[in-house]
């Protein structure tokens, strides 16, 4: 199809018209096909000439009017300009629509985004989890605040959005709304995530992400030495509530299940594994992918210790899990009385189990991978500290290796 058109000023007769001024009319027409659109203006058929398309003269009158149908000729080259740039099919009508601002309606940020989360909101369950949705509920919140005071608007038009868009929304992230390099990412991500969905639709051209680099470091992941498990479980807590939330955490520290994947672990979800041993075998609440972890025993002990326990028991659960604001808020109390000086957190659970109990005892970190359930083994990297005493194991061997070979 032809990406050329051609404009002409022409003076319309009306019905029923006997004589004076007719109004001026515009023909687009690309392809043959023509389109006609009005001006707004009329004049004399005395004064037109219909060779130049401009009315003859040189009264203010006749240049007021040449220099708006001058204008008008400019605004159909900037549409024509404007739709080749976008790569967008250049029609007689295509022209015509986007000269009037009836064309394919503008797609705003913020509209976009709220579609993307009321789709999720209606997939979760099926794809998506609650907490996903939290967050991208957050992540409009920030970009509406974003837009209402850097660009005094209630929303923009995605194709505005551009570099200097996407890095004031991350310099905003971290001045305005005091957020750390790691939250402003994933806040980062999210809108990127809009974005794609945008690129994908063609109402947008030019990717705005496309020179914008993330320079956030993954958190330094905290977990607990050896000497500082062992201090918790053998501590004897005379307050239920706190041996309780112990248990429930050693027994994480054991098998690197996270908070979520703990409170909905059933016995159903126990089994023998393929040496003939008690496993878990279920599936991480936060990426569905399969998790199958053989059973240690202090693991095992912690299980049979709350096999009886009532609410176990009611619900059919393996153990009786707290809300995760409380198993944090006891975790505090626990690493006080145990005299760790660590902000200790049910999370921590997880790490411990990817450094102390395996990493450190030379179980492969592929093997920790998928006992983790993770999807990609960076991930599992994220993890992998080795500690001090596995340095200094792999040293040792070292160098009784180069005493070997050295005369």
């Amino acid at each position: 199809m032809s990406k050329n058109y051609s404009l002409l000023f022409y003076l319309k007769k009306p019905k029923n018209h006997a004589s004076g001024p007719k109004p001026i009319y515009m023909r687009i027409t690309v392809d043959g096909v023509p389109k006609e659109v009005s001006t707004g203006k009329e004049c004399d058929p005395v004064k037109w000439n219909s060779r130049g398309n401009r009315a003859k003269g040189t009264k203010e009158d006749v240049r007021t009017l040449n220099s708006y149908l001058d204008a008008l000729e400019y605004k159909i080259n900037e549409v024509h300009l404007q739709l080749t740039k976008n790569g967008d099919d250049i029609t007689a009508t295509s022209l015509k629509l986007r000269y009037l601002g009836k064309d394919i309606q503008r797609k705003m940020l913020l509209n976009v985004f709220m579609q993307h989360n009321e789709q999720m909101s209606e997939l979760l369950g099926n794809g998506f989890k609650p907490n996903t949705l939290k967050g991208y509920k957050t992540s409009f919140a920030h970009i509406a605040e974003y837009i209402k005071n850097s660009y005094a608007s209630k929303d923009i038009e995605v194709k505005q959005l551009d570099h200097a868009f996407v890095s004031g929304y991350e310099f905003y992230l971290r001045s305005s709304r005091n957020c750390t390099a790691i939250s402003a990412a994933k806040y980062i991500k999210h809108l990127r995530k809009i974005v794609k969905i945008c690129i994908a639709h063609k109402w947008i051209i030019e990717d705005p992400f496309a020179h914008y680099q993330n320079k956030a470091k993954p958190k330094v992941k905290t977990f607990l030495t050896a000497d500082e498990l062992l201090r918790i479980e053998q501590k004897s807590f005379t307050i239920p509530r706190l041996a309780h939330v112990r248990d429930i955490f050693v027994f994480c520290c054991y098998t690197g299940l996270s908070y979520a994947d703990v409170k909905k672990l059933t016995s159903n979800d126990i089994a023998r594994g393929v040496d003939g041993k008690l496993w878990i075998l279920t599936s991480r609440e936060k990426t569905e992918t399969s998790s199958h972890i053989p059973l240690l025993d202090k693991a095992l002990s912690i299980i049979a210790h709350y096999k009886d326990f009532p609410l176990c028991l009611t619900k059919n659960i393996v153990l009786p899990v707290l809300s995760n604001q409380k198993m944090n808020s006891y975790l505090k109390e626990i690493a006080d009385i145990c005299g760790i000086h660590k902000e200790l957190t049910f999370h921590m659970a997880r790490h411990t189990f990817a450094t102390t109990i395996t990493l450190s005892n030379n179980v492969p970190i592929e093997t920790v991978s998928k006992m983790l359930g993770h999807t990609d083994l960076k991930t599992t990297q994220h993890y992998a500290k080795l500690l001090d005493t596995r340095i200094a194991s792999d040293m040792f061997t070292l160098q009784q290796t180069l005493g070997k070979c050295l005369p």
